[in-house]
């Protein structure tokens, strides 16, 4: 069974709605979820939907998509109503009409000097021109615009626990926001984002951000009863068919139940996580590793791991860094490290991918502050750089590698499920400067004794062309490499005693699924954990989705190799767009106690029945409420 990866994605944005549903989760938990769920049906139709919509509007297959979407957002206004139920009497969200004459004393006032000159009156004829996501209201003869840094939940002052809408509080005193008072009906516009034209470099970057939002209209979401006359004007305003109007009954965005997680009774979340603490390797990083490699699970194991690692930059004996970086948030102790590293005279490389999708204006911000403490900004490629590494070279001619699955980001590094290989490994060192030194000139560089030249005279695989052709990697691969050592490996597998584990967030590469297809069909044991997209259900394979506390982020790939196991971690996704549009890395687990500890974490989620989705050709089932739960250690 084939499926469209867009609708693969809704399937998966189903799974995360139907968090809100789970019995053991504590109720903030379930509302955190719903939270989740809107922000990525806003990505979806500002991003994910770009290839349908595009190449196949109004076909039946884009019609589904939107069929499926609109039936998730019924179903996030029902749980919605649900768990504010739930939630009563400790949680409440009023309506206007529920206020007291002493509420309203405060709430006439903030209408009138914090809100009111701060809202944006529209004209009908300048509707074309709604931006992307933001909430308004639509008047017989205008549109307003409500204030984008204003919360939407607005506590009631003495009433503990109490809020109200500020749309609410708008339609209610539409006198303060028109020239004179009329009924008020809510609306979204959700767009396009994608820039149109590649980008580069920095100051290219920076162009193609200044046009984005001129994206096509690829929905319209208006609450119910909304006149139909001013329904048919607006969609025909912003080109939108029938089907690409939803009607639900407000509030048209339900992040905004993230207040009431982030002010709700603690004891409606879950207990905080406490993660296990490499003390050895935190003490002496670099002296832990000329003895052993390290790998590390996390958020089970502490992330702080990671940024104890970089901080060995500053160190006496490290002369050099180099480093990815990808979607590192606002606030990063790593990156500090390396901009404090570069201001105490250390040479500081750094490939600093700016094209991250919506991260591309605090990228560019990064950029600034590594280039003025003098860090080095590579040059961006042509191709995304998403691969995690982050290497150390003293002064003594040694090296120190962290290789990930995961972005190196504080806050998802303790929200996510990922691996940390630290090793002091040679062989891997080198490789891994070479890589580096091969993005910094498009060209193999001078490498760790001598290696470029090595490597030059190596043969390369069919099929590899580029960076990972010129550089011929024997431990590490990159490019379409991955996809070719992913290929061969599947093969190997292809018999009885075969088995073959693997574990990505999106698995949809053809030639990848059709050796999985050849390796199940001659009787191996494939078992696939995709946490998100799955364009192929064979029903021989074994496959589930994850989703839970923590957010299902690693890749890993496992073959038995008749009891041998190889198993490899990567920063890539098995598809095409990241073996053939971006520069990842595929690195091998080579010490034997680190290879078992994976294993164990994948076989843990293979069992797991409290956190699981089954997928198969005839449809999702649910595993919950069991005693193997993969997201508890």
């Amino acid at each position: 069974m084939h499926l469209l990866p867009e609708a693969s994605w809704l399937q998966f944005n189903r799974r995360v709605l139907l968090q809100t549903e789970r019995p053991d989760f504590p109720l903030l938990e379930r509302m955190r979820f719903l939270a989740i769920w809107n922000r990525n049906l806003d990505e979806f139709f500002a991003a994910r939907i770009a290839k349908p919509f595009w190449e196949n509007r109004g076909s039946p297959a884009h019609r589904a998509l939107l069929e499926e979407a609109y039936a998730q957002a019924r179903l996030a206004c029902q749980r919605y109503q649900a768990l504010l139920r739930e939630a009563h009497p400790r949680l409440e969200v009023l309506e206007p009409q529920d206020l007291d004459e002493e509420d309203w004393l405060y709430f006439r006032v903030y209408l009138a000097e914090v809100v009111a000159p701060r809202t944006d009156l529209i004209p009908w004829e300048a509707a074309s021109d709604l931006s992307h996501g933001a909430l308004y209201f639509a008047s017989e003869d205008y549109l307003v615009r409500l204030p984008q840094d204003l919360p939407r939940l607005l506590p009631v002052p003495g009433r503990d626990g109490t809020y109200v809408r500020l749309g609410a509080l708008m339609r209610a005193r539409s006198d303060l926001f028109l020239p004179e008072p009329s009924p008020l009906y809510e609306l979204r516009v959700l767009r396009l984002l994608e820039s149109e034209r590649a980008r580069a470099d920095w100051d290219e970057l920076a162009q193609s951000l200044e046009g984005r939002q001129e994206g096509m209209a690829t929905l319209l979401v208006v609450e119910e009863g909304f006149p139909e006359a001013w329904l048919e004007a607006l969609r025909g305003t912003l080109e939108l068919t029938p089907e690409e109007v939803f009607l639900l009954p407000p509030p048209l965005n339900l992040t905004l139940v993230e207040r009431l997680v982030a002010e709700g009774p603690r004891e409606w979340l879950f207990p905080p996580l406490k993660p296990e603490r490499p003390r050895g390797f935190l003490k002496k990083p670099l002296a832990h590793l000329d003895r052993k490699d390290l790998l590390l699970y996390h958020p089970f194991a502490d992330y702080a791991a990671v940024e104890r690692f970089a901080q060995e930059a500053l160190s006496l004996e490290v002369a050099e860094v180099w480093a990815t970086l990808y979607r590192i948030g606002e606030e990063n102790p790593l990156a500090e490290a390396l901009i404090q590293a570069a201001r105490a005279g250390k040479k500081v490389h750094v490939l600093l991918e700016g094209r991250a999708r919506f991260d591309e204006l605090l990228n560019l911000h990064w950029y600034l502050r590594f280039l003025r403490a003098g860090v080095e900004v590579l040059p961006l490629p042509e191709r995304k750089v998403h691969a995690k590494a982050l290497l150390l070279l003293t002064h003594q001619g040694k090296g120190y590698v962290h290789l990930g699955t995961g972005n190196y980001n504080p806050q998802n590094g303790r929200l996510y499920t990922d691996f940390s290989l630290f090793t002091g490994r040679l062989e891997v060192v080198r490789e891994v400067h070479s890589f580096f030194q091969a993005m910094r000139a498009s060209l193999p560089g001078e490498g760790l004794g001598g290696l470029a030249a090595k490597q030059a005279s190596e043969v390369v695989s069919p099929g590899e062309t580029g960076l990972e052709a010129s550089l011929a990697l024997s431990l590490l691969r990159t490019g379409e490499a991955i996809r070719n050592l992913l290929v061969e490996e599947i093969a190997k597998e292809a018999h009885p005693k075969g088995r073959v584990i693997l574990k990505f967030n999106h698995l949809t590469d053809p030639a990848v699924l059709q050796a999985l297809v050849q390796a199940a069909e001659a009787g191996a044991r494939v078992d696939l954990l995709v946490r998100s997209t799955l364009t192929l259900l064979h029903p021989a394979f074994r496959a589930k989705s994850l989703v839970g506390r923590f957010l299902e982020h690693a890749r890993v790939t496992a073959f038995r190799a008749g009891g041998a196991w190889r198993v490899y971690l990567t920063s890539a996704d098995a598809m095409p767009r990241n073996f053939q549009s971006r520069f990842e890395l595929l690195f091998p687990v080579l010490d034997k106690e680190a290879k078992k500890q994976v294993l164990r974490v994948l076989k843990r989620q293979i069992r797991d029945n409290r956190n699981s989705f089954l997928l198969t050709p005839k449809g999702e089932e649910p595993l919950w409420g069991g005693n193997q739960d993969a997201h508890r250690w």
